[in-house]
């Protein structure tokens, strides 16, 4: 580990307890996407108080902190703010008991069932421990704080309003993410890490009559099944063994009363693919099934479709990521190893694509250690809580040390180049 990286994490450990609160209080106060008024807030403020220039409330909630710091490269580090639609169910003495209205009114509860809160702590942490010992690194921070990442909307509203013209082109931008996997370890991936993920609404018109007289109706709850059930077979007959892809339906709505056939239904889909060509061949199937199975029941009219959310692919610089690398196998030498591609989608790379930029996306382990090791004996992996469930509950310690480091170590990679070189 150089001289310079030594400086800034050496007061890691003695950050922690504080970090370790400003968790647990984002944990218990979590605010839906695009609606991160107080986590927003709070990252703002704590960035102020360690020097830097702050914008607030770009493409919306977002949170933009400019540290300058003599001549060299310009780092952006990024950390998603918003919580999901979900009751928490951990049992955590700090769990969340918030609830709030969703974008259709829904009173619904809230929680960061997804490990944004961790995000959020680890970049503020970062953040003032590089302000804290400039004498380590030269160049430029950019400490960006994104709204609305679960929604898909967050990164590109912030470029919408002039992100890429009011601040400094970085050089690099680097984010990371916890996930199911042994706290205390870190994930790596040059290329695809990052599947690019498409959420569906798909209404379909029937016509409506008494449940006692289905002959007068054009059923839409059939034609919902049926629609289900022939949408399964795109990815198990039409896409090949060699190429991956996801179709899942989230929900299937229709209807208020047993007795009464509704005029429409409603499904609500999501795909997850890693080729450009698959997703592009998945989303005209998607079409041309519903569409066909409408025809088929006699439908009055064709289906309506609304895009929910677009994800691309996060695909890793190949040069970068061999950076980061280096860097996470000098800090955390065997707890550092190259992981397959996962299935969850992200918005990041919106930020390097819109700059045309490197980017480097990794994964942060935040499973107690024993836990893991046991559900990885027994091959009951798949059964631990993973992200977006209600009982999702990173653990505290090594997770919350190991992402700071991290951050700290990616960003080094860049920034305290010149001060070891010179």
């Amino acid at each position: 580990m150089n001289s310079s990286l030594t400086e800034l994490t050496a007061r890691v450990d003695a950050l922690l307890p504080e970090l370790e609160a400003i968790y647990k209080d984002l944990h218990q106060n979590p605010e839906l996407s695009m609606q991160e008024f107080r986590t927003a807030g709070i990252a703002a403020d704590y960035l102020g108080a360690q020097g830097f220039e702050v914008t607030r409330s770009v493409g919306e909630t977002g949170v933009v902190g400019l540290l300058r710091n003599g001549e060299g490269p310009t780092v952006m580090l990024r950390a998603d703010m918003d919580a999901l639609p979900v009751t928490e169910a951990t049992g955590l003495p700090y769990a969340s008991t918030v609830t709030a209205k969703d974008d259709d009114g829904v009173q619904v509860g809230v929680a960061h069932s997804c490990g944004h809160d961790f995000h959020v702590t680890w970049l503020m942490g970062a953040a003032r421990l590089l302000a804290e010992n400039r004498q380590s690194w030269k160049g430029t921070l950019l400490a960006v704080f994104q709204p609305g990442e679960e929604v898909g909307r967050g990164a590109q509203s912030m470029m919408d309003d002039g992100m890429a013209d009011r601040f400094p082109k970085p050089d690099i931008i680097l984010g990371q993410h916890v996930m199911v996997g042994e706290a205390g370890t870190v994930g790596y991936r040059s290329g695809t890490i990052l599947s690019a993920g498409d959420s569906l609404k798909v209404k379909l018109f029937g016509r409506g009559s008494h449940g006692s007289q289905p002959q007068t109706s054009i059923d839409p709850v059939i034609m919902a099944a049926s629609t289900t059930m022939r949408l399964q077979t795109i990815v198990s007959r039409e896409i090949a063994p060699s190429d991956s892809a996801v179709l899942t339906i989230g929900a299937l709505q229709a209807g208020t009363k047993e007795n009464i056939i509704p005029d429409d239904a409603t499904l609500k889909l999501n795909v997850r693919t890693y080729d450009e060509d698959v997703r592009e061949y998945m989303l005209s199937a998607i079409r041309r099934i519903c569409c066909a199975e409408c025809v088929a029941s006699n439908a009055p009219r064709e289906p309506e479709f609304t895009t929910l959310s677009s994800y691309p692919l996060t695909e890793n610089d190949k040069e970068a990521t061999a950076r980061v690398a280096r860097a996470f196998e000098a800090q955390f030498g065997e707890r550092s190893f190259e992981t397959r591609p996962a299935a969850a989608s992200e918005d990041f790379s919106v930020f390097g694509r819109r700059w045309n930029v490197p980017y480097v996306f990794w994964i942060v382990g935040g499973t107690d250690p024993q836990v893991y090791a046991q559900a990885k004996a027994e091959k009951k992996l798949n059964l631990l809580p993973s992200n977006h469930s209600p009982k999702y509950a990173p653990t505290l310690n090594p997770t919350l040390k190991t992402g700071l480091l991290a951050m700290l170590c990616a960003a080094a990679a860049w920034l305290c180049e010149s001060t070891e070189s010179t």
